[in-house]
């Protein structure tokens, strides 16, 4: 690994983009600072990567201002959770102060003025702050990730269900890591894609009953799709005590997506990055071991 004066901040470093944002840039030979919320396991793995691991909090500007030192550019990833617009405040004006080159902004597919989802919303007004700055900014907005057939998946006896509220709509499942090699190409090059806004897809658009066909395939168990309503859908989250923003948000994207809002696809990840991303088929191999008793946002209902 060849060592550089260009480094890098990478806020949400232990997510599934961030971490693999900061493996990347790390095998390219650049100096990651790696924003974490606290001290553990995942946040090991990074400094035992070469990363310079600091514990902030994005909601306090002293930790971002930190965070921000000697930094070229920002990979801006904050979960679906209150405060992003303070957060993107914090961020704006900290790489402002610091000199900071391009951020690179985690979105979503379904950021727009007249979103029902108040996170998707957020995202919007956060994509309009940032293009106020004085640095470089990148929007990405990448549908489903393909780690949501972990997330929605549990196992019935010896079958796989995906209970989720998506009807029949369509998507082309994009993973984390594949996004990641997006970031690592826009960070390193970031004046062509100045101001632009990426909705990010995998390779091939399909519906739940195909993702389940596919699933099945792979795993060599039955995998059936039981769509659920959305009301029904956000009540056994709320029952399990997930909290109202981010089940508010869920509700809503789940019919963003039943009326094509995350549908489509493109080959952005090639054109950017010079990656392919990976097929269903691919992720699930890949992540076979993932797919066990219950995913974190699954339900146990019966279909609608």
């Amino acid at each position: 690994m060849n060592s550089t004066d260009r480094r890098f901040l990478i806020t949400g470093a232990t997510g599934k983009t961030g971490a693999a944002s900061v493996r990347l840039l790390r095998e390219r030979g650049h100096a990651v600072t790696a924003l974490v919320r606290g001290d553990d396991a995942r946040a090991r793995a990074l400094a035992d990567l070469g990363a310079d691991v600091l514990i902030g909090d994005l909601l306090d500007f002293r930790d971002v201002s930190t965070a921000m030192r000697g930094t070229e550019g920002v990979y801006l990833c904050y979960p679906i959770e209150p405060g992003l617009v303070e957060v993107t405040a914090n961020v704006a004006q900290a790489a402002a102060e610091a000199g900071v080159d391009a951020i690179v902004n985690m979105s979503q597919i379904s950021a727009r003025r007249e979103a029902k989802s108040n996170a998707a919303r957020q995202h919007w007004l956060a994509e309009r702050l940032l293009d106020r700055g004085p640095f470089r900014t990148t929007h990405l907005r990448p549908t489903f990730f393909a780690e949501w057939l972990t997330w929605g998946w549990h196992r019935d006896g010896d079958s796989g269900v995906l209970a989720l509220p998506f009807g029949n709509g369509r998507h082309a499942p994009i993973a984390g890591v594949d996004q990641a090699y997006v970031i690592a190409a826009v960070l390193e090059r970031p004046a062509s894609h100045d101001r632009q806004v990426y909705p990010l897809h995998g390779p091939v658009e399909m519906n739940h009953y195909q993702i389940a066909e596919i699933m099945a395939r792979v795993l060599g168990i039955p995998v059936r799709y039981e769509p659920v309503d959305v009301e029904t859908y956000q009540s056994e989250l709320l029952a399990r005590g997930l909290p109202q923003h981010l089940v508010q948000h869920f509700g809503n994207v789940a019919l963003d997506y039943q009326q094509g809002i995350f549908a489509g696809t493109n080959n952005l990840v090639e054109v950017i990055a010079d990656h392919a991303p990976m097929t269903v088929q691919q992720y699930v191999a890949n992540n076979r071991q993932t797919f066990g008793d219950a995913g974190q946002f699954t339900v146990r209902a019966s279909a609608a």
